[in-house]
Order: C-alpha cells, then sequence, then structure tokens
C-alpha cells in the first residue's frame, strides 16, 4: 500500500482531501545520493508535499517545489507529473558543516524562498514565490495558498529517512445551505491530531478511519507513484546550449570533450568535440546521438 497517492471527500461539505504514503520511490531518490538524515528527512517531506500539490490542481504537465535557502541547504527541488512520477535533489554548501541530524527545516535553509512552478504541456507556464517565513516546509506551503488567494489549504507531512506522506485538506468555495458549513474547522481540528509514526506507519485507509471515523468520508481509486527522471540527451543538449558559444569553445580547449550527468538520477551524457562543434553552428538541430 505504499506508493500511491488517494483522494477523498467528505460528503455534503465542501472540504475534500489527499494522503500520500511514499517507501520505494523515497528509497530511489536518496539511494541516487548520500545527503546527511536531517536533509534525507526533508527531501521525504518535499516529495509528499509535491505528489499533493500535483495531484491537487491537476496539472497536464510538470510541477515543481524550490525551496532556495541562504543556510547549509541552499536548494531543496522535488518535480512530479501527472504520470506518478516524482524526483528530488538538495544542494549543500560544500564548505559548510554537515548539520546534525535532528537540524530543523530554519537550521536548514535559513532565510529564503520557495518557488513553485506549474509548467503545462499546453498554455502558458506560472511560477509563484513566497518567503520562507515560518518554522515548517508545510506552513511554508501554507502561505504559499494564502498568499496567492487560492482555495484555503492545510498541509501535514512527514518523513524519517524511509518512509514519507502527507495529508491535504483543502477548502472548495462556500457551502450550499445544504451542506455541513462547519466541516472544515471540524476536519482540520481532527487532521491536527495525527501522529508522524501514525502518518507513515498505517495503511491510508487507517489513517483515514481514525482520523474521521464519524464522518461520512468518500475515498477514490488510489493512483500509484514511482521514481521517474524526464532528463534526455535532448534536454541535456539545450543545457549546454544554454552555456554560450565562448564557454563551450572554452571548456574543449581544456578537455577535448564534455562529460555531463543529470543531477536527479546521475545518467551520463558524452558529448565529442564534433558533436558540441556541431551544437554551436546549428543549435536548432536535433539532439546529436553516438553510434
Amino acid at each position: 500500500m505504499s506508493d500511491q497517492i488517494q483522494r477523498f471527500l467528505f460528503d455534503q461539505t465542501n472540504v475534500r482531501g489527499e494522503i500520500v504514503t511514499l517507501d520505494t520511490t523515497y528509497a530511489e531518490v536518496l539511494t541516487r545520493h548520500g545527503y546527511p538524515h536531517a536533509v534525507n528527512v526533508l527531501l521525504g517531506e518535499l516529495l509528499a508535499a509535491v505528489a499533493l500539490l500535483t495531484d491537487t490542481v491537476k496539472l497536464d504537465g510538470t510541477l515543481s517545489i524550490e525551496v532556495r535557502g541562504r543556510g547549509d541547504l541552499s536548494l531543496l527541488m522535488a518535480e512530479s507529473n501527472p504520470g506518478g512520477e516524482l524526483r528530488a535533489i538538495a544542494r549543500l554548501d560544500e564548505e559548510g558543516v554537515l548539520p546534525a541530524e535532528d537540524a530543523s527545516f530554519r537550521e536548514l535553509v535559513g532565510e529564503g524562498q520557495i518557488v513553485i512552478t506549474l509548467d503545462p504541456k499546453e498554455g502558458k507556464r506560472y511560477q509563484g514565490i513566497v518567503a520562507l517565513e515560518h518554522e515548517t516546509l508545510g506552513a511554508c506551503l501554507e502561505a504559499y495558498f494564502s498568499q496567492s488567494e487560492q482555495l484555503p489549504t492545510r498541509l501535514w507531512l512527514a518523513a524519517d529517512g524511509k518512509k514519507a506522506g502527507g495529508l491535504l485538506l483543502q477548502r472548495l468555495p462556500d457551502a450550499s445551505q445544504n451542506q455541513d458549513v462547519d466541516a472544515w474547522e471540524r476536519s482540520v481540528h481532527l487532521a491536527e491530531t495525527i501522529k508522524q509514526e501514525e502518518l507513515l506507519g498505517l495503511e491510508q485507509r487507517e489513517v483515514l478511519y481514525r482520523l474521521y471515523h464519524e464522518e461520512t468520508v468518500r475515498v477514490f481509486d488510489p493512483k500509484a507513484l514511482r521514481f521517474g527522471c524526464t532528463c534526455s540527451r535532448e534536454r541535456m543538449t539545450r543545457a549546454l546550449h544554454t552555456l554560450g558559444e565562448a564557454e563551450l569553445k572554452d571548456i574543449l580547449a581544456d578537455q577535448g570533450e564534455i562529460d555531463t550527468q543529470c543531477h536527479f538520477c546521475h545518467t551520463k551524457y558524452h558529448y565529442t568535440a564534433a558533436e558540441i562543434e556541431a551544437l554551436i553552428d546549428n543549435p536548432d538541430a536535433p539532439a546529436p546521438t553516438i553510434h
């Protein structure tokens, strides 16, 4: 029952929710890197958050969350798409001291901002930014929803380096006369009682039963989640082109060729001098391939 997200709603109310659990997907991200425990915990929370937000906005495209900090942890990023593929990375200050295992969100990132990017397959790209003014990742993301004047949203996130999970509640536009107008406050109050060990250790339906056994909850079929990277030779080629002709030629003069790799999955890409010269001369040509 791990690696899935499940939608639910409360009948006769204007409240809906989602619950996510990550196990193998989370492990796939962590095994590709050697981050300290405190960073692994935050990555788990961010993975759960990006899965919840992607399913909430129902975006036909990619959603990414970037935490840009001025502390020892300068970047925390997770990305998701409607197919249920997730990926994430972190960037620590190489000159900084390794953080304590129990270092908090604020201790790791310091001041900074969260950038949420919606990149649909069709239509305009949207980006929202909110300052890091709260003590937890979940509270900062709630502030984003509040600032962007979207629907009232609450988040509960948890991770321990092995499993990650999250719960999201959202209030839809004003209830009609036939709906339970107190449902939002009641559902949030009950969710505040959730413990990390319950969110990480219990099946999703069991969590919902413990919280809302006195409510009428309609639970939908779960959607599977998995680790997936969207890197490709074509995308890497476009990224190299952004370096500019002068820098590319400097690298060739120094190294004779270019080797690079995806930061998310560590897939390596090799470019010969001839391929880089072709990229400089004709940047709109298809990505060169090795035969």
